[in-house]
C-alpha cells in the first residue's frame, strides 16, 4: 500500500508539468531519467501533453524517444563504468541474476522487450553495460522499442485526437488506476521472476 501511494503521488507530480510552459522539456528530461534511475515512465506526461495539443503529438513522441534512448545510453555507460558493484547498490542480486539470464538467452532482444512493456527499463539499460552487451545493437534495440511505444501512443492522439480525448476525459480516474496498477505490476513481475530464477538456476 505504501508503494502504491508513493508511486501515485509521484505520478501526479509528473503529470502537473503538462499544465506548465515547460511540458516538452520536462518530457525529455523525464524520459532521460526514467531510462537510468527514475521510477515513473514518461507515458505519464506524454499522454496529458498529447491530450492538450494533439497536432503536436508526434513531436512529443520524438522528444520522448530521444530522451529515453539517450537516457538508456547514459544508463549503459553507468553500468559499463561502475560495473556490478554499482548495479548491486540499486538492484537486488536476484534481479541481477534474472536479467543476466535474460541476456544470455535473448541478448539485446531482452532490451527491446523491456523497452516496450511496463517492465522497469532502467534495470536493463544499466545491466546491459555491466554485462557488456554490444553497444551498437543495444542502441538499435532501444531506438526501435522505445520509438514504437511512444509513437504508438502519440499516433492515437494525432490521428484520433477528439475521440481519444473524449474517452480519456470520461474515464480518466479509471485509467489512472490502471496505469498505476500496470506500473506496480512491472516491478512485481521482476520480483516474482527473480525468485523463480533463484529456485531454478
Amino acid at each position: 500500500m505504501e508503494l502504491a501511494g508513493w508511486i501515485k503521488d509521484l505520478s501526479f507530480w509528473v503529470i502537473h508539468w503538462a499544465q506548465t510552459p515547460y511540458g516538452g522539456l520536462a518530457l525529455f528530461v523525464l524520459a532521460f531519467c526514467e531510462s537510468s534511475f527514475f521510477p515513473i515512465p514518461p507515458d505519464a506526461l506524454l499522454i496529458p501533453l498529447c491530450m492538450a495539443n494533439p497536432p503536436a503529438s508526434l513531436w512529443y513522441a520524438v522528444l520522448c524517444s530521444l530522451g529515453s534512448v539517450l537516457g538508456g545510453i547514459f544508463g549503459y555507460g553507468l553500468g559499463r563504468i561502475g560495473g556490478r558493484p554499482l548495479l548491486e547498490r540499486w538492484v537486488s542480486v536476484e534481479r541481477i541474476q534474472l536479467v543476466q539470464r535474460h541476456y544470455q538467452r535473448w541478448d539485446v532482444w531482452a532490451v527491446a522487450v523491456a523497452g516496450f512493456t511496463p517492465i522497469p527499463y532502467k534495470v536493463f539499460t544499466i545491466s546491459a553495460g555491466v554485462f557488456l552487451l554490444d553497444f551498437i545493437r543495444f542502441v538499435i534495440a532501444s531506438i526501435l522499442s522505445r520509438s514504437a511505444r511512444f509513437f504508438l501512443v502519440a499516433g492515437l492522439f494525432y490521428f484520433f485526437g477528439p475521440t481519444i480525448n473524449k474517452f480519456i476525459s470520461r474515464y480518466f480516474n479509471i485509467l489512472s488506476i490502471i496505469f498505476i496498477v500496470l506500473l506496480i505490476l512491472g516491478f512485481w513481475l521482476i520480483k516474482v521472476s527473480s525468485k523463480r530464477a533463484m529456485r531454478n538456476p
